[in-house]
Parts: structure tokens; C-alpha cells; sequence
């Protein structure tokens, strides 16, 4: 049995680019450089960088459950609106699974909301809308997809940082860059949340 992930049967445009941003992997590097992405700068990057005409951009990000923060979670929210009707960016996102860990001290919770599912299959399904895509993660797991999608003829590129990349994908692209040098990303300064 042979699946179709490429959607429709439209023509590729080489000259797009789809971007695919896991927000934990930028998070990442945010914290390290201690000023935030300014994501408007990203469409107009890649126009540039890729001579793109067309650049979509789907970020990905899991939040916290309301009541399990001492700090409103409105702005996280707002944020996301802003990317979709601001920018016009696709917006996956999913509340944090909290699973209850039982061992010798008792019980603690640990959060998870791993997205790399959703960036696969946006990647695969959207295959024939694009000649590049940019993955915003450092996760060796996506290995596997960057294969496929250059075997299906596409250019991956790999943006994360330098604490956060595994050797497996930066050096299994088209090209890896870091973050932190791109300066066009940076913007205001990231302050620390009074708790």
C-alpha cells in the first residue's frame, strides 16, 4: 500500500518556502541570547535569503493548563492571535499533558506537549506547495522526515542554536544555521516574570 501525504496534485512551486517553528526548540535560544524573535522579520527573511515568493509559516507550541500557573496565561493566548491574524501564520497548538510520576518522595507532575507529530504531518501533507522547507528544531527525531523530504526532492534547512542542535540533524539538511547570528530575528529584551 502506497500513502499520498503531498495533498493535492497541484504543481510544486519551487519558489516557496515553508517554514515549520517548534516554539520549545526557539524558546531555547531566546533564553540564551535574552531577547525575543521578532516574528514579523520571518516572511521578509526568507523572501530574501531563499528568493522566495511565497513563504507560510506554521509554528507549533503546547501551554499550560489554566490554574497551573501563578501568572495569567492571556498574553500566551493574545500571541497566538497575533501570529494568526497578525502575521497570517498557522498556528498548531495543544494544552500541556500533565501525567503524575509516583516514586520514592511521592507524587510530582511532569508536563509534556511535544508537537514534532503535527510539524510531520504538515510537512509531509503540504509537500507539493513548496521546493524548501526550514525546520525550526534541533530534534534528531526529524532525521527521519528531513530524509524524506529530500528524497522527495525538496531543500530542508535546519535553523536552530548551538546548545540545542543534535549532530544527527545539523548535519543532515541542506544547510544548518544558527539562530543567534541571524539578526534579523532579535527584538526587544527578554525580562524575567516576577513570580
Amino acid at each position: 500500500m502506497k500513502f499520498n501525504f503531498s495533498g493535492n496534485s497541484d504543481k510544486v512551486n519551487k519558489n516557496a518556502t515553508y517554514v515549520f517553528i517548534d516554539a520549545s526548540n526557539v524558546w531555547n535560544a531566546i533564553k540564551s541570547e535574552k531577547k525575543f524573535i521578532e516574528y514579523g522579520n520571518i516572511k521578509d527573511y526568507f523572501k530574501k535569503k531563499f528568493n522566495s515568493e511565497q513563504v507560510e509559516v506554521f509554528y507549533y507550541d503546547a501551554y499550560p493548563k489554566d490554574g497551573t500557573r501563578s501568572y495569567d496565561l492571556d498574553g500566551k493566548h493574545k500571541f497566538f492571535t497575533y501570529l494568526k491574524k497578525g502575521l497570517g501564520f498557522t498556528v498548531r497548538k495543544k494544552e500541556l499533558k500533565r501525567i503524575s510520576i509516583f516514586g520514592e518522595n511521592g507524587e510530582s507532575v511532569i508536563e509534556k506537549g511535544n508537537m514534532d507529530v503535527e510539524m510531520t504531518i504538515d510537512a509531509m501533507h503540504n509537500m507539493n506547495k513548496y521546493g524548501v522547507a526550514v525546520l525550526f528544531s534541533g530534534d534528531a527525531d526529524f532525521l527521519a522526515l528531513v530524509n524524506y523530504l529530500k528524497n522527495g526532492g525538496k531543500k530542508v534547512y535546519i535553523f536552530s542554536s548551538k546548545n540545542n542542535i543534535s549532530h544527527e540533524l545539523k548535519t543532515g539538511g541542506d544547510g544548518y544555521f544558527d539562530l543567534r547570528d541571524i539578526y534579523e530575528f532579535w527584538g526587544k529584551d527578554l525580562k524575567h516574570r516576577l513570580v
